[in-house]
């Protein structure tokens, strides 16, 4: 199975790299067009700022490229985000595959940290292959201060100051706010479930 892994100006690939190793799968990074259309799988991932991350995919073509993808894609962390309509993080436009607009965590309470940062539990009864044979709380690893709120594409929700998708899909996009790579056996699981999409 040939897996490619977007190349771009996103920090924290590597551990996705070591992830998808631990499968027993050697993934190509890169941003050359043609390899990531003929990837079986192609991810997504990355940590970083929207409005930086949307100038460098539009400048490389990769917005186009990435839209178009015709295979199972996995969106990681900024990833979804990304793949949502606009993010409030630089105010930017993104790519658009699902329709919502990332937004930025608003405290209500004085214990209400942003970041939102740690283990956190995610409510997987959608039925997204993603989450095959899964049971009722697992948990996942966070890292951000944006997030996507609940739509008609959430594929599992998460409750931190309100309810987000955790997860999405449309079609052959699959994104998660969590970092499966992070995530010990259970993101192991999810890793692998997308690979056998």
């Amino acid at each position: 199975m040939e897996v490619a892994i977007v190349k771009y100006n996103a920090g924290n690939i590597h551990s996705v790299i070591h992830a998808l190793k631990r499968l027993g799968v050697e993934p190509t990074l890169t941003d050359n067009p043609e390899m990531l259309a003929k990837a079986d799988k192609v991810l997504f991932p990355g940590q970083g700022e929207a409005s930086n991350a949307m100038q460098y995919l539009r400048e490389h073509n990769l917005d186009t490229v990435i839209r178009n993808l015709k295979q199972p894609i996995l969106g990681i962390c900024i990833g979804q985000q990304l793949m949502c309509r606009h993010s409030e993080e630089g105010d930017v436009d993104c790519l658009g595959i699902f329709d919502a607009e990332v937004k930025r965590f608003q405290p209500l309470r004085h214990e209400d940290k942003v970041p939102h940062m740690g283990w956190n539990s995610i409510d997987t009864s959608s039925g997204c292959p993603l989450f095959k044979g899964f049971g009722a709380d697992e948990y996942v690893y966070f890292v951000h201060s944006f997030y996507v709120p609940v739509c008609e594409q959430t594929a599992a929700t998460t409750n931190y100051i309100l309810p987000f998708s955790a997860a999405m899909q449309h079609g052959n996009f699959y994104a998660t706010q969590f970092h499966p790579e992070k995530s010990g056996s259970v993101g192991e699981r999810i890793i692998k479930n997308f690979l056998d999409i």
